[in-house]
């Protein structure tokens, strides 16, 4: 049996790109100063004491990697013996936003410019904005800028409550972002208002608008829920998941993976909301997936919850929660399976702002086909893909060089 695995440890940049100047990353390194912060004791000690304790993730050589990347040492405990096949890849694609990260990472680089919103206020063009309102049957809309998603709703939620006018709002990625009260303003009342917004950004060539609810109140705070929704644009050209499904292969994807790629090439599809959920949901999926499946996973928690709240403790206690399920995965994994765990771009919880940093991410490689040692510094994302499609006796992909 040959299966593929790929487990996307969302923003786990491992140090600054060479291009990284160019979008105001110089210095960014995500898994080094969280390294750095837990070694030094600067981490939330009332959270979590002492230094970030991963041995799994490091026996598959990601230390060696993001040593590697960033061109220092860490401050981390190394393993005695390693047994993945490691490395650090550059991004190829422009931006550092999710879609270009994932759809480069399965053989389709975004080599085109995305339309990004301006750091102005309001941000949105105005004939944008009516239309939305227009549409959308609105009284009008709330926001109107560049924020952080958690924030927004505590500055804007009461206000959202008295009018039932949506947040609307956006970032340093190609996005547009609709948060709106789950239980007043409505769940499919929001769904179908980022629909409308969806047909209307294509023209502005905006990757993704997603739908953030939220429940709660002014008394007792705001709290964003599960059924967050991404309606991305459909990718440029074929994916690794395009060419299997074709193939008659199966394409598993867990968490937001699905809506990143608007569902295309896609054969099931499993919500889960978190990172414990999605590997519950990963881990139950390896026991009946079939010959030449790809179980592809995104834990969202790293970026979402902890990367743009730039919260290091917190991030720091999730990977040493997702190191604990490694041995987990291996374990479900058949003989001729081979995982592969990555990132998509970084987003440094030490880095002033609050949006996504260009990076290396890390490479690791792993399975009963897979030999340990440095696979080195890779050109690509896209060397994943090509290397998944020889592991699945697929057709060589248009980017990527195989590292098996």
């Amino acid at each position: 049996m040959r299966r593929a695995i790929v487990v996307v440890l969302d923003s786990l940049g491992i140090g600054a790109a060479a291009d990284a100047d160019r979008y105001g990353d110089h210095g960014a390194d995500t898994l080094g100063h969280i390294v750095e912060a837990c070694a030094a004791r600067r981490a939330d000690s009332e959270r979590r004491a002492g230094p970030l304790l991963i041995p799994h993730l490091a026996a598959l050589g990601l230390i060696e990697a993001a040593q590697a990347a960033r061109r220092a040492a860490l401050p981390a405990a190394r393993p005695a013996c390693l047994t993945g096949r490691f490395g650090h890849a550059a991004e190829r694609s422009r931006g550092k936003d999710t879609p270009s990260g994932h759809w480069e990472m399965m053989g389709l680089p975004v080599e085109f410019d995305w339309g990004y919103f301006p750091h102005t206020q309001p941000c949105f063009p105005e004939e944008l904005t009516h239309a939305l309102i227009e549409r959308g049957a609105l009284a009008g809309i709330l926001g109107n800028r560049h924020a952080s998603g958690t924030q927004i709703i505590v500055e804007l939620g009461a206000e959202h409550l008295r009018t039932l006018q949506p947040i609307v709002y956006t970032s340093g990625d190609s996005v547009l972002q609709i948060a709106a009260h789950e239980e007043r303003f409505g769940l499919e009342r929001l769904y179908a208002l980022c629909r409308i917004a969806r047909h209307l950004v294509d023209a502005y060539r905006i990757a993704r608008v997603i739908a953030r609810p939220f429940v709660g109140n002014a008394a007792d705070g705001f709290v964003r829920t599960g059924n967050r929704r991404d309606l991305a644009t459909p990718p440029h050209g074929p994916t690794l998941l395009d060419v299997l499904q074709a193939a008659g292969g199966e394409v598993i994807c867990i968490g937001k993976v699905a809506d990143i790629f608007a569902h295309r090439g896609v054969t099931r599809t499993m919500k889960a909301h978190g990172n414990r959920a999605v590997m519950e949901q990963l881990l139950q999926a390896m026991c009946t997936a079939s010959d030449r499946s790809l179980l592809f996973a995104n834990c969202v928690d790293f970026d979402t919850n902890f990367g743009h709240r730039r919260d290091v403790s917190g991030y720091a206690g999730a990977l040493e929660e997702f190191d604990s399920y490694v041995p987990l995965l291996r374990a479900a994994m058949q003989p001729g399976d081979i995982g592969i765990i990555t990132a998509d771009h970084g987003c440094d919880p030490t880095f002033p702002g609050s949006d996504h940093t260009r990076e290396y991410v890390p490479i690791l490689a792993f399975g009963g086909a897979v030999t340990p040692g440095s696979i080195g510094a890779r050109a690509s994302f896209a060397d994943i893909g090509q290397t998944l499609a020889s592991h699945l006796s697929l057709p060589a992909l248009d980017a990527g060089i195989s590292f098996l």
